[in-house]
């Protein structure tokens, strides 16, 4: 393995970790314990092409670890605050801007441009260095927050969006990449942890702080929060020592060969065929129907284009935007589908939850996101737990597959809500959930990072955060369409004298106001089971993870450190296991 999952010796320079060649023209790593083999072409892709001296980097810890590991919490923590702030402040943006017609353009321009450039994003902090790269990419997330916040028109609110979109892709891959370059594999899972589970709070804090920032000063302020904290963060970081896990080559060698080693042609062929399937999951059934011709043209083309840049890329092969050898790792695929299925059922939880809250039980929308915090504090107590459990037994997967199971069983309990409900029931079906999520949300990203040299684990992050953000939208447009077809179903078997385009149409909150009393039980009720089905997709989104689980691998790595320690005869990096 390469020495950033060392968790005793200092890192090495790239050149001499992957240097040595075996006889039949491969290059293995460098602990005896991972058996695959590395292939030279990944060797040389992230080989540098100048020599390089030895470098003897110490891993962080105390001070100077966590000003690295504050502000990359707070970044995640903007991050997902601001995919959900907008959603309380997108009825004042409309009515400002009189725009109800671009108002899927807001959330879609966004993610748009931050699924595209993931795989870019990976292949900048392969070759960048980490600190210069994350706080590039966070100025541009910055930039495009100021943008939306001064937009004097709805297309130019909609390109902010975008740019923020942009900056968005380097964060979170970027903040992983930066924790697996400041610590030993074996502290990893805590710190990713930590990261993740305060996150997941943006997703609670965000429609209440955009609901009292929309009612109480302007929808602006709802973009210009990023200011003064992303500044903060960005400060911090600045005079921060941020370490990089390799010897990188300097700047300007890499613009040399820049359309190369970043496969600019490769992404010319990927970005086409991404906006295409996405703009026809965003727009199919709400926009324009499913079998128009206009969907069928986005599904067609993207077909076309996907078949171009799949041949493109096996011929590039290592050089390509997402090298093969990489991708054919059982962990490297495995992990992503764990990550994929994992993001999605979180995505869709998130969504529809408040929805039940709203429609069968009353709440308003700051009550809903007050409702969702047994969840989300259960996934951040089990995220720090089990990342330092990690760390003491040494197996990561484990954790996964119990994570598969308990997200299946919490979301599959969810699917029991009722208008009767009582308090007890929806807060222990969010904690079982929550639980299963915590335990298994860095878990993947262990595994790739245990199983890679340290240039290719930004590219593997990237994937993985690629495919947590292709399965939502693939599987949000399902749940969509799950729960607008049960709706159409089961309001005209429980309230059959109720208008059933106007409840439709009216909303999760306002449909109270189109129907009668005597028909509001029945209403109530094909509401609550029409979110149970799309709970029940939750759940089976979650045991898909099951079988993809048994693929991370069973290496132990804190085994991997004290053999280390054997071959080297160093001191097992004091064995800090406090972070």
């Amino acid at each position: 393995m390469a020495s950033s999952d060392q968790s005793t010796s200092p890192r090495l320079s790239l050149e001499k970790e992957t240097g040595a060649k075996t006889s039949s023209g491969a290059v293995s790593d460098v602990s005896p314990v991972d058996t695959e083999p590395v292939t030279v072409e990944e060797a040389a892709l992230s080989k540098p092409e100048v020599k390089q001296d030895e470098k003897v980097e110490e891993w962080l810890t105390g001070i100077k670890l966590w000003a690295v590991i504050s502000p990359l919490i707070l970044v995640f923590f903007l991050v997902l605050l601001d995919t959900t702030i907008v959603s309380t402040a997108i009825p004042s943006i409309t009515n400002h801007f009189n725009s109800l017609t671009d108002i899927g353009w807001y959330s879609a321009s966004y993610q748009l441009a931050s699924a595209v450039l993931q795989p870019l994003a990976g292949k900048v902090y392969v070759h960048f260095s980490n600190k210069w790269s994350f706080i590039s990419f966070f100025a541009l997330f910055e930039f495009g927050s100021l943008l939306c916040g001064v937009a004097t028109t709805s297309k130019m609110l909609i390109v902010g969006r975008a740019v923020a979109g942009m900056g968005t892709a380097g964060l979170q891959n970027g903040a992983m990449t930066i924790i697996s370059a400041s610590v030993p594999l074996h502290k990893r899972p805590a710190l990713l942890g930590i990261c993740q589970g305060f996150a997941q709070l943006g997703l609670v804090f965000g429609p209440l702080i955009g609901g009292a920032l929309t009612q109480y000063t302007s929808w602006r302020w709802c973009f210009f929060i990023n200011l003064p904290a992303g500044g903060l963060a960005g400060a911090i970081l600045l005079f921060t020592r941020i370490p990089d896990a390799y010897v990188k080559p300097p700047a300007r060698d890499i613009l040399r060969d820049f359309h190369n080693k970043f496969d600019l042609i490769g992404f010319v062929l990927f970005a086409p065929f991404m906006v295409m399937l996405l703009l026809a999951l965003q727009w199919g059934g709400n926009i324009y129907p499913w079998n128009s011709a206009t969907e069928i043209g986005l599904f067609c083309g993207f077909a076309v284009n996907a078949i171009v840049w799949l041949v493109w890329n096996w011929w590039k092969k290592d050089n390509a935007l997402i090298p093969v050898s990489m991708v054919r790792r059982t962990t490297v695929w495995s992990g992503s589908l764990v990550v994929g299925f994992l993001m999605s059922s979180l995505y869709i939880f998130a969504y529809y939850l408040p929805i039940y809250f709203q429609s069968a039980d009353g709440a308003s929308p700051t009550m809903s996101g007050v409702y969702m915090l047994p969840n989300i504090l259960a996934a951040l107590v089990l995220a720090v737990l089990s990342g330092k459990l990690v760390g003491v037994i040494g197996y990561y997967t484990p954790f996964s597959i119990a994570s598969a199971i308990f997200m299946a069983i919490g979301y599959g309990l969810c699917g029991l809500l009722s208008p009767n409900s009582s308090t007890g029931d929806w807060i222990g079906f969010q904690i079982v959930a929550g639980i299963g999520r915590g335990m298994g949300m860095q878990m993947p990203l262990v595994a790739v990072q245990n199983n890679l040299a340290p240039a290719m684990i930004p590219l593997a992050i990237s994937l993985c955060m690629f495919t947590g953000m292709l399965f939502g939208a693939l599987f949000l447009s399902a749940s969509a369409t799950i729960f607008t077809n049960s709706l159409r179903i089961l309001i005209p078997k429980y309230a059959p004298t109720a208008n059933l385009e106007a409840i439709v149409v009216a909303g999760a909150t306002g449909f109270r106001r189109v129907i009668t009393a005597e028909e509001l039980p029945g209403v109530l009720l094909a509401y609550a089971k029409s979110v149970d089905r799309v709970f029940y997709l939750c759940a089976a989104l979650a045991a898909l993870c099951l079988p993809f689980s048994f693929g991370l691998g069973w290496t132990n790595i804190k085994a991997k450190a004290q053999q280390k320690k054997a071959t080297t005869g160093k001191p097992a990096e004091k064995v800090e296991s406090e972070v």
